[in-house]
């Protein structure tokens, strides 16, 4: 007896300007399939849990494309996060912010709007001036590869210091590419560690906010004028934990 499991085309928020040419990814789209009982494996892992990849095992599972999970960019990850979720939940996500339960309807969770303009096709580089300084820099939109390796330098460092707390500077170091005219790591660092003026560095991240393709996970709380992050846990797959 044959089986077909049911597929879905996820449209991703960089619309696959920034991969290569002949990426899997280029043309803007991936295939993944419905959750099944394998997949509630996954999520009911504990050593996962425990070491905290239980999300990434999950979409691991669930994507068909042919494709390399490190190079996936934080904001397609999203989106196929939460088209995942939709397709074995619905898109009713219940949480608790403030004390308070909130309901949102992840089905109307749209890409945010970007300008294609701001990229060069095939390029994951984008030249950028610091103001405070005028020091040109090239930066790169992180991917879930730089993700892993980011969190597992910090989790390095920590195991030598506890007390430890660089996960800004390790981040401004992984997605800086240049430094005047030196793409030398040495370089990258040393600038970063001594000499990134916290004003430039904040203007750095506001700007990489802006043109960075993602998905709108941000919702308003009752009686509040401003948006905040929608709480993603594994009550996010797990609706009824």
């Amino acid at each position: 007896m044959s089986f077909t499991l049911p597929t879905e085309i996820v449209e991703l928020p960089s619309k696959g300007l920034l991969y290569p040419e002949g990426h899997p990814l280029a043309n803007g789209e991936i295939e993944i399939k419905y959750m099944t009982a394998k997949e509630e494996d996954i999520l009911s892992n504990s050593n996962y849990i425990q070491n905290g990849t239980v999300l990434d095992k999950l979409l691991e599972s669930v994507i068909v494309t042919k494709v390399n999970m490190n190079d996936l960019l934080i904001g397609d990850k999203n989106a196929i996060m939460v088209a995942s979720r939709i397709l074995g939940y619905g898109g009713e996500y219940k949480f608790t912010y403030s004390g308070k339960e909130h309901v949102v309807n992840l089905s109307e969770v749209e890409a945010k709007p970007i300008d294609d303009s701001w990229y060069t096709r095939g390029l994951n580089e984008f030249s950028y001036t610091l103001p405070a300084t005028n020091t040109p820099i090239t930066f790169k939109l992180l991917t879930h590869g730089d993700e892993v390796s980011i969190t597992k330098e910090v989790e390095g460092l920590k195991r030598i210091n506890k007390n430890s707390s660089n996960e800004l500077t390790l981040r401004l170091k992984h997605l800086i590419t240049s430094v005047g005219d030196s793409r030398e790591p040495k370089d990258i660092k040393e600038f970063v560690d001594n000499y990134l003026l916290a004003r430039d560095s904040r203007s750095l991240r506001e700007y990489i906010r802006k043109i960075q393709p993602d998905v709108d996970l941000t919702f308003f709380p009752e009686g509040s004028n401003s948006r905040v992050d929608i709480p993603i846990g594994l009550s996010f797959f797990w609706p009824d934990i």
